[in-house]
């Protein structure tokens, strides 16, 4: 689920496999299709994979309906690198701007460690951020580590609640 929400934020196109749009384990295969009885009632862990299924269909509606995903895709200007160089705590972070230079913040932690009060350095343009995508919601078979809406930043500084691999991305609110 991490990796899906930092491909859909990350410049360029999203490519899947077939399969992979619902968590399938096996392999691609020309020769058969889809495993598709993984979705079914009676499978043990269908909610794990209805939850990918159901956050990937999330996925493609906010990439539609948020201009800064996709409309300067190839412009340098379109992107921002906000933490590039947190190797040690597996997070990656980087602001996407529309035509308009509306920004969307897309947040990823890679590490199985819930990080509290993780600062990143935004600046002062924007008032106030809300989570509008959290790859560890409970719907998308998460553990539900959120962010208080709205998020404030303080001196160029977005303090945020990162869950365990997991991707957030929060929009700017108006106050």
């Amino acid at each position: 689920r991490a990796y899906l929400g930092f491909m859909w934020a990350h410049p360029g196109k999203q490519l899947l496999f077939m399969g992979q749009e619902f968590a399938q384990g096996a392999e691609w295969s020309e020769e058969q299709g889809p495993e598709w009885w993984l979705l079914d009632d009676g499978y043990h862990s269908a909610g794990d994979h209805r939850g990918v299924r159901d956050l990937v269909r999330d996925l493609n509606a906010h990439y539609r309906a948020t201009p800064a995903l996709w409309q300067r895709d190839t412009d340098p200007a379109g992107f921002r690198w906000v933490a590039v160089d947190a190797a040690d705590d597996n997070v990656f972070a980087f602001l996407r701007y529309d035509a308009e230079g509306r920004p969307l913040l897309a947040v990823s932690n890679f590490s199985p460690v819930v990080r509290h009060a993780y600062a990143l350095g935004v600046g002062d343009d924007v008032v106030a951020w809300r989570e509008i995508l959290n790859t560890d919601a409970a719907h998308y078979g998460g553990g539900n580590v959120t962010n208080p809406d709205p998020v404030k930043p303080e001196d160029g500084l977005v303090r945020l609640t990162l869950p365990p691999l997991a991707t957030v991305w929060l929009a700017p609110v108006d106050l």
